[in-house]
């Protein structure tokens, strides 16, 4: 669960303009003056969708695609959240009667409205059995998730589920569930046995192929409790592919001030995110679907391309900027980018060595899609923060860079920035920035990763061991030596410089030099 980022000003929680009200069902009528806010009758949703991780993306996400829906007269999808550890998120959106304010913030200005899709929200340990109650509720028909990848326990090598020590306590206890999956199954189980349809399963996170992640661990799940209701829900459940799309910043306290100060809402967990938002899903449900293309998505056969394209080019990037930025103490995602060594690290990284090993999803050039996510990275408005891009690195690095990077190698490809990308990780793992300032490691693999890193310095080997993470790429010497001299060009000469020497080693690649002007220790200017 997201918390309220502690950057920026400090404020008491109390509003800062005289006229601000706090935000409710009540106070609704008061707020329309400022920002846009229902119009629907809330009371008149169905509760059919159940989520869990009410986060900052799913707010600014699916949430806002689901309140266009309601207020296009469709009532038959209200939400309930589903919240398994942190009560944050209840204790803020209670007392507002589970609305909260969205503000799209650009260079343009910004446009704040009120959602009102979420109509409940459940932390699993106050109430076990009212969250099993809504999931076996004939009226749920959609459970959705955003939990990121490494909570799907799936083995990367064999693609199967490997049960932690809280699985092998449900199955234990498969009745009274805490997991994810532990819900998810023993909900399924009671509607097969009550003769009821069972409920699409549909995950939202940012990874390739979560709609078959979602399928290997649930019926992972189910087979380690009984083969037949694995047989069941392999048959009988759905896992739609998605791909999602929206910078979604964390909220820090200063942002929550600016929402009253600007809008007049006293909201206790606002959302701030970018005017872009992009949903792509597999039509592949059970027991019927929103009509979501209604209000912007869009339905395809396979979402696999666009997945793909998403995972590798955004994500990918957001992860080599979000270390190597840490590393040189840049702060925010627009800074990075106005840097001129940079800035120009992102545009090769993703135009010579990601872009040309991915399909081009029908109707959209890839070309185009670069060029659309450089304009969102550099506005400055959205100020989205280099640390939060560093988050769960552990998950992100094999889900969004190193495919690129084994890719590239196989077919010969430039991967000299993919393997920078991968040496900023490594150098961030060992605690601290290359001026030696402390950096704040948000990753469940962080101690165990930040021994091995320390201890191997600018010798990778210790790290690449690390078979769940690297793979065989341990196994690559060429690869291993690669990565060494990344990792010592860190260190000796600093982010901009070790940036700078392989922009110019890809130049020399791109177009041979003569023989009399070799640039191997050329450095572009800064």
């Amino acid at each position: 669960m997201e918390q309220l980022a502690q950057h920026g000003t400090d404020p008491t929680g109390a509003p800062t303009a005289s006229a601000a009200a706090s935000l409710s069902e009540l106070t609704l009528p008061h707020h329309a003056a400022n920002v846009r806010v229902p119009t629907y009758d809330r009371a008149a949703l169905t509760p059919a969708v159940v989520h869990f991780s009410v986060g900052g993306f799913h707010r600014a996400h699916q949430l806002v695609y689901l309140d266009d829906l309601a207020e296009s007269g469709c009532t038959d999808w209200g939400v309930v959240g589903v919240g398994l550890r942190s009560p944050q998120m209840r204790d803020a959106l209670q007392p507002q009667d589970h609305l909260y304010t969205v503000v799209e913030r650009s260079s343009a200005g910004e446009h704040a409205r009120v959602i009102g899709s979420l109509i409940d929200y459940l932390f699993a340990p106050d109430s076990p059995e009212a969250v099993l109650a809504v999931l076996t509720d004939e009226r749920t028909r959609l459970v959705t998730m955003t939990i990121t990848g490494n909570a799907y326990r799936i083995d990367a090598g064999t693609g199967r589920f490997v049960p932690d020590a809280a699985v092998h306590a449900d199955l234990a206890d498969p009745h009274h569930p805490q997991t994810l999956f532990g819900y998810i199954v023993e909900a399924l189980d009671v509607r097969r046995r009550a003769g009821l349809a069972p409920f699409t399963v549909l995950s939202c996170d940012n990874m390739q192929s979560n709609g078959e992640a979602a399928r290997a661990a649930v019926v992972g799940f189910a087979q380690l409790r009984d083969p037949g209701l694995a047989a069941w829900i392999d048959e009988q459940v759905t896992f739609p592919g998605s791909m999602v799309d929206r910078i979604t910043p964390s909220t820090s306290l200063s942002d929550r001030d600016e929402v009253t100060r600007l809008f007049g809402v006293a909201d206790r967990w606002p959302v701030i995110t970018e005017p872009f938002s992009q949903w792509v899903l597999e039509d592949s449900f059970c027991n019927g679907r929103p009509p979501l293309e209604q209000v912007g998505v869009q339905f395809v056969a396979d979402v696999g391309h666009h997945e793909l394209m998403k995972t590798r080019l955004l994500n990918g990037s957001h992860s080599a900027m979000g270390h190597l930025g840490e590393l040189a103490g840049v702060a925010r995602v627009d800074e990075f980018l106005a840097d001129p060594v940079l800035g120009r690290y992102v545009t090769r990284l993703m135009a010579r060595e990601v872009a040309p090993l991915l399909p081009s999803p029908d109707g959209i050039d890839l070309g185009e899609y670069q060029q659309s996510l450089l304009r969102r990275f550099t506005d400055p408005a959205i100020g989205d923060r280099l640390d939060r891009l560093c988050r769960r690195g552990s998950s992100k690095i094999p889900l969004y860079v190193l495919p690129s990077l084994l890719t590239a190698r196989e077919q010969g490809r430039p991967s000299r920035l993919l393997t920078l990308a991968v040496a900023g990780w490594c150098r961030y793992l060992q605690g601290t920035d290359l001026a030696g300032r402390p950096l704040a490691l948000a990753d469940d693999r962080a101690e165990e990763l930040g021994v091995l890193a320390r201890a191997g310095g600018t010798d990778p080997r210790p790290l690449l061991a690390v078979d769940a993470v690297f793979g065989d790429l341990g196994r690559d010497e060429s690869f291993v030596t690669a990565l060494a001299t990344a990792l010592r060009q860190l260190e000796e000469l600093g982010v901009r410089g070790a940036v700078a020497y392989a922009l110019a080693e890809g130049d020399a690649a791109a177009v041979p030099a003569p023989a009399h002007s070799p640039l191997s220790g050329a450095l572009l200017p800064a």
